[in-house]
């Protein structure tokens, strides 16, 4: 494989090792490697791609403590799946320059959900037990809850989804939310036995609903960063765990001692500080989303030529409006496929403004990616 991929304009078409190891041999057309694999069949993983191990493990003892929630409290539960309803549509929104899988999306959501909340709730309960309520909230919550969200986030940089800073910040969100619905059940759950529902659905349903994704961000911010700029991905999320950390401990330290001066000053300077943060975090990620989106427009010539596109596909994507507008004449299932050309488009463009030479597994992934949505297109097409 050495031979090929340092002098790839060199080696003629043929069947070599599959490169990834999905299946034993893989033809390259003399530029690229392309969908036709042989020898032993693809390897086809046990569970689908919006669900793991870890999440299966750990969504049996979840489900029972939100059936529990439901029987007791069924308010509390619908209460809490509205901070969804308003966190949702601004990621989805984020997404739209290089629309992320939707089972991926899905299985960062069920992590948060599940393997956080299960470790989390564990460890600050044990916590809390010997060291007191504070502590717990002030000091492990914070070290645990980020640390549980951040193997979420490495789970989809393991998996090759993470392309840029936009992709971290949205894995980081989905799986913030996650955590963050289970986790208002018990809140509201017990505000509802102290005649406090209100109060607190206000407070975190309505007013800070995007307490957790604004924690996470940093995390997956710094993981997207070194994906993006082609560095270790460890230790930059070792640093945005860090801010995440402190951004945390410091609303859930203001909160505590809001509560224990019986004052409600400290939680309208927390909330107002919170809503500052959050206002520079979204100017931050508009002006990276505009960055993003120029890069694919500027881009989509060069890929057209590389990649072999047609010029139909270049008028259609190097046209942001024409894109969308384009994507609203479709049929659901067309618009699917039309959203996975757009994805790996994206995504290659993305790979080849990182600094150095182009990874050629890395593209050679992608491209696979985009023929296969390209087939499936046309095929639809066809059918219509």
């Amino acid at each position: 494989m050495e031979p090929i991929e340092r002098h790839a304009e060199l080696t003629p078409p043929g069947w070599f090792a599959d490169p990834w190891g999905i299946s034993e041999w893989r033809w390259w057309d003399g530029r690229m490697w392309t969908a036709l694999v042989g020898g032993t069949t693809e390897r086809k993983p046990r569970l689908p791609g919006w669900l793991s191990w870890p999440v299966v493990l750990a969504a049996v003892p979840i489900l029972l403590v939100v059936v529990a929630y439901a029987a007791d409290s069924p308010l509390a539960v619908l209460l809490g799946f509205v901070p969804l309803v308003i966190v949702l549509p601004a990621f989805w929104w984020l997404d739209r320059v290089e629309p992320e899988p939707r089972s991926s999306l899905i299985h960062s959501l069920l992590w948060g959900a599940t393997v956080a909340v299960l470790i989390s709730s564990t460890i600050n309960a044990i916590v809390a037990a010997s060291a007191g309520l504070d502590f717990a909230a002030i000091v492990s919550a914070p070290l645990v809850e980020e640390a549980t969200k951040g193997l979420g986030i490495y789970w989809a940089v393991r998996r090759k989804q993470l392309d840029s800073i936009v992709d971290g910040v949205i894995y980081a969100g989905w799986v913030a939310i996650g955590f963050a619905v289970i986790e208002d059940f018990q809140y509201f759950s017990s505000a509802e036995s102290e005649d406090q529902l209100l109060a607190v659905f206000i407070i975190r349903g309505l007013l800070t609903p995007f307490a957790h994704p604004l924690f996470t961000f940093w995390t997956g911010a710094a993981a997207g960063l070194a994906v993006e700029r082609g560095r270790r991905v460890v230790p930059f999320m070792i640093g945005g765990y860090g801010l995440a950390v402190l951004t945390h401990g410091i609303w859930n330290g203001a909160l505590t001692a809001s509560e224990s001066a019986g004052s409600g000053t400290l939680v309208v300077v927390a909330i107002g500080s919170f809503l500052v943060l959050f206002l520079a975090v979204v100017i931050s990620l508009v002006r990276i989303r505009q960055r993003e989106r120029r890069l694919l427009i500027d881009s989509t010539p060069m890929l057209v030529q590389r990649y072999g596109l047609t010029e139909n596909e270049l008028h259609t994507f190097g046209d942001w409006k024409q894109m969308l507008s384009s994507r609203r004449r479709l049929s659901k299932p067309q618009r699917r496929s039309f959203d996975l050309v757009h994805a790996a488009l994206a995504r290659l463009a993305v790979l080849h403004g990182r600094p150095g030479p182009v990874d050629p597994i890395d593209e050679a992934r992608l491209v696979t990616l985009l023929h296969q949505a390209r087939q499936r297109s046309a095929t639809q097409g066809h059918r219509s």
